[in-house]
């Protein structure tokens, strides 16, 4: 009986709903803040101008996050780029979301590392996945005996 109480509490919270979840629900589909807003649609358009008067820190958000993506995408000179980056930075800071603290904190860590990227536009992701999968490879011989037999199957 009270096993069957608590299930039916749990259930019945789950099935409240926060009217505040539920407007962003609404208002903020996933590609409206993933894409850029020169590629919005009207109704997009319509409902950022909503969700951005009713929550100006998810536009600050927003724009912070635009900025850095802008950043990568529109530069090539590394000394250009380590300039933006650090104003970039320093908005971080001035707006202070946590959210954002991660990235701020690896930019800030692997300034040098993050900055050779706009020497060539080329990142290490191939090695990582070679390396990937050279770990996947390994993980599968764990537990077989005989190696060799192994490797002949």
């Amino acid at each position: 009986m009270c096993v069957d109480l608590n299930k039916n509490l749990i259930l019945a919270k789950k099935q409240q709903s926060d009217p505040y979840i539920d407007l962003l629900k609404v208002l903020l589909p996933e590609l409206l803040i993933i894409q850029n807003q020169n590629k919005w649609t009207t109704s997009q358009q319509n409902r950022a101008t909503i969700l951005f008067k009713l929550y100006p820190k998810i536009e600050k958000a927003y724009n912070l996050a635009q900025k850095l993506k802008y950043i990568y995408e529109n530069n090539n000179d590394k000394n250009v780029a380590r300039l933006k980056l650090a104003k970039w930075y320093n908005q971080v800071e001035k707006e202070g979301f946590k959210s954002f603290n991660t990235i701020a904190r690896t930019i800030q860590n692997h300034y040098e590392n993050i900055l050779n990227y706009f020497n060539n536009r080329s990142t290490n992701a191939s090695a990582e996945s070679f390396n990937a999968k050279i770990k996947e490879f390994r993980n599968q011989f764990r537990g077989v005996r005989d190696v060799k037999f192994f490797l002949y199957i």
